[in-house]
């Protein structure tokens, strides 16, 4: 999509949703909408199904973590229109204890990415019709993407092939000590490395 349809598409969906947007802004040459949890469910049906827009790929859904702010987590979806050849963002705020309404009956796609959010970050969808831990394990404790989530003090649980069972175990956070090599031209060296002197003519 051209800079001219972005922008035509700001204007319209500007227009038609009026009060249920916060913003409509353009970053890095794609639409991002700025509401609020009560208007999510109006704004994408709307994306979906209006002649003009035609949003009918649904992308993802993914959360991000503010811990200074009030409203802590921000619920990012991304969708497509193939008529278009367009994207488009719809961002909105909310804290730990606010549900965000599910959009499964309008993306059914939705329905795993809002596990997921809500399994690594501890956002809650309402209405949604499975809404249960689908990356850790059964009765883990905590929300592993938030960032103040400890890093030790929890343990893993694995299939042992030698002992033939679950085992459980710490974590362990393994981090070799790097040793740089500054011959190696993905350090950057400041001479000219052989066969690299055509590049600096």
């Amino acid at each position: 999509m051209d800079q001219q349809s972005v922008l035509d598409m700001q204007e319209y969906v500007r227009d038609r949703l009026g009060n249920k947007l916060d913003s409509a802004e353009i970053a890095n040459g794609e639409l991002t909408l700025t509401t609020t949890s009560g208007s999510i469910v109006a704004i994408l049906r709307f994306l979906r199904d209006d002649a003009q827009t035609q949003f009918i790929s649904f992308i993802d859904i993914c959360g991000v973590d503010f811990p200074e702010r009030k409203a802590r987590f921000e619920v990012v979806y991304h969708l497509l229109s193939p008529r278009q050849n367009a994207r488009i963002r719809i961002k909105l705020s909310v804290d730990a204890d606010t549900t965000v309404p599910s959009v499964v009956e309008i993306y059914p796609g939705a329905d795993w990415f809002e596990r997921e959010a809500y399994d690594m970050y501890g956002i809650l969808f309402s209405n949604h019709p499975d809404l249960r831990r689908i990356l850790t394990d059964y009765g883990f404790d905590g929300f592993p993407l938030r960032k103040d989530f400890p890093v030790t003090g929890f343990v893993e649980v694995r299939y042992d092939d030698g002992e033939k069972r679950v085992v459980y175990e710490p974590v362990r956070l393994n981090q070799e000590m790097r040793s740089f090599d500054f011959a190696s031209p993905w350090e950057g060296t400041e001479y000219i490395l052989p066969g690299d002197e055509k590049a600096s003519e």
